[in-house]
């Protein structure tokens, strides 16, 4: 007997609106008993700015969540004390290692009720935070989003999370469709996966254009240095001021250190439902497809994903949104219904296509984070090289600007000379630092971007998805020629890779490429 195929109503999945919640989030919780979370949450930007905000938490009451009734109540609510935890954390000249009671008691519970852990997770800064401007309006439209709360208060905090929620929206449509697609294939029904598949990838390309929109009214200076400090997590935190974690007072008197990894986009799990349905195997960094797969071993469903950190990303998002990835991973099948019908042309180029559409989506994502985060590092790193002094104040944003000394989140131990030594001699002088969730993120994107292509039907179709991009030259018309005299040598370009920490943690990144959504 074949497994059942979910039914999305009973994991709180929408036909509509996909992992977003079917019933807007409420803009403020109905019981006044909970009116002081509302009132420093509304102000919570004046507060960070003015260095009140740790005071003014320190002298709230502990609330109890018994007036949480409906779902609605208590994402608000988690979001609500997940936004004052970071604030209370990252807002000061140097990060609280200490949650008050005020904060992690309800939290913990809060976040026990709906599954996720007591942080700022994709949940609480995208998929709980937003508002229609129109209500007769669609939701994937960005010119109709607004966010219920940033911490900076600034256009570009709240249109990097809207460009997400615009995502989610627009992609909500693929989950029942990719549903029936899994039932058509059990039934043989070639013409009805193929539509399915023709939609899918309609819907990707639309993903891709409105990713592309973040460079609309996201600047990278902005996000680099005002927001990304507030979005980082306790784990791996130890140079920027956080060597243990963040101690979650629970009042019991036997509270402990806690890690947790920050916001991340790795945390959607609408992302990885794509890869689930299109048997897309991702394997841990840095290992190598097999040289031949032996076609027996197929069970009719996506190969288990083997990736430790994609894993670990589904423990951040909402309990029955993670359990419907598992069972969705049990009853994948299109994968090998169209290797089973490779005869049939169209059918074979419709799932290319939607491997192609999800490789393209992923190449932008790399030139985002090259825009947001490569290059504001090298203007970091390039100020950390001169005699400048700089605010002796310890946070993300500054925990890996000195590079002389071992500030940074992940540094060689041999220090900065012998680095750039290496690199001066060709070498990859950074290339064994990780990042503390032990995953190197250039290795990362680009072997995920790779694999997605892996399983195309047709081998035109992967030789034309593992295209390297063209090089370009260094515009140097002296460059390689012999040295006699008037010619000049050109060293290769350093690619050292640089430890920063991120969204979700800290990241290894090189000079070219990066990503948002790892730690």
């Amino acid at each position: 007997m074949l497994p059942p195929i979910p039914v999305l109503a009973e994991y709180g999945i929408s036909p509509t609106h996909g992992f977003l919640p079917d019933v807007l989030p409420l803009t403020r919780l109905p019981d006044p008993y909970y009116n002081k979370w509302e009132a420093v949450v509304a102000n919570l930007q004046g507060l960070i700015l003015s260095k009140r905000l740790r005071g003014v938490v320190d002298r709230l009451p502990v609330l109890s969540t018994v007036g949480l009734e409906h779902v609605a109540e208590w994402r608000r609510a988690y979001m609500l004390l997940s936004f004052m935890a970071h604030g209370y954390i990252w807002g000061g000249d140097s990060p609280s290692d200490r949650l008050p009671l005020s904060i992690s008691v309800p939290l913990l519970k809060v976040s026990a009720h709906l599954e996720v852990p007591p942080v700022a997770t994709y949940a609480a800064l995208c998929l709980w935070n937003f508002k229609p401007l129109f209500v007769d309006e669609n939701i994937d439209n960005l010119e109709n989003l607004a966010t219920l709360t940033t911490f900076t208060g600034a256009l570009d905090e709240s249109w990097f999370y809207l460009v997400s929620v615009a995502m989610e929206a627009r992609g909500a449509p693929i989950i029942p469709l990719m549903l029936t697609a899994i039932a058509a294939a059990r039934e043989n029904d070639v013409d009805a996966v193929t539509r399915c598949l023709h939609t899918f990838a309609e819907r990707l390309d639309d993903l891709t254009t409105l990713l592309q929109r973040m460079h609309e009214s996201c600047d990278p200076h902005i996000f680099y240095h005002r927001i990304r400090p507030f979005l980082a997590g306790s784990k791996g935190m130890s140079e920027a001021g956080l060597p243990n974690g963040v101690l979650y007072d629970d009042g019991s008197g036997n509270e402990t250190y806690r890690q947790y990894a920050g916001g991340s986009n790795a945390q959607s799990s609408l992302i990885q439902f794509f890869d689930i349905v299109l048997g897309i195997e991702h394997r841990p960094t840095g290992e190598k497809k097999p040289a031949a797969q032996d076609d027996t071993e197929r069970q009719g469903r996506a190969p288990p994903p083997k990736h430790n950190f994609i894993m670990e990303m589904r423990r951040y998002m909402p309990g029955p949104h993670a359990r419907f990835l598992n069972d969705v991973q049990a009853v994948a099948n299109v994968r090998d219904f169209v290797e089973q019908h490779r005869n049939n042309p169209t059918l074979c180029v419709a799932y290319d296509a939607c491997l192609s559409m999800l490789r393209a989506l992923r190449d932008k994502h790399i030139a985002i984070v090259t825009r947001y985060i490569v290059l504001p590092s090298r203007e970091v790193r390039a100020r950390s090289r001169s005699p400048e002094v700089t605010r002796n104040k310890v946070n993300l944003a500054t925990a890996s600007r000195q590079r002389a000394q071992p500030q940074g989140i992940a540094y060689d131990a041999r220090g900065a000379a012998a680095v750039d030594k290496e690199a001066a001699a060709g070498k990859k002088g950074g290339a064994n630092l990780k990042g503390t969730g032990g995953t190197a993120l250039i290795s990362f994107l680009k072997q995920a971007r790779d694999e997605t292509g892996e399983p195309a039907i047709e081998d035109w179709t992967r030789r034309f998805m593992s295209r390297q991009p063209r090089t370009e030259g260094q515009n140097d018309f002296f460059a390689g020629k012999p040295d006699e005299g008037a010619g000049l040598q050109v060293n290769p370009p350093e690619t050292e890779e640089v430890t920063l920490p991120g969204l979700a943690g800290s990241w290894t990144m090189d000079e070219d490429v990066g990503g948002i959504c790892n730690y």
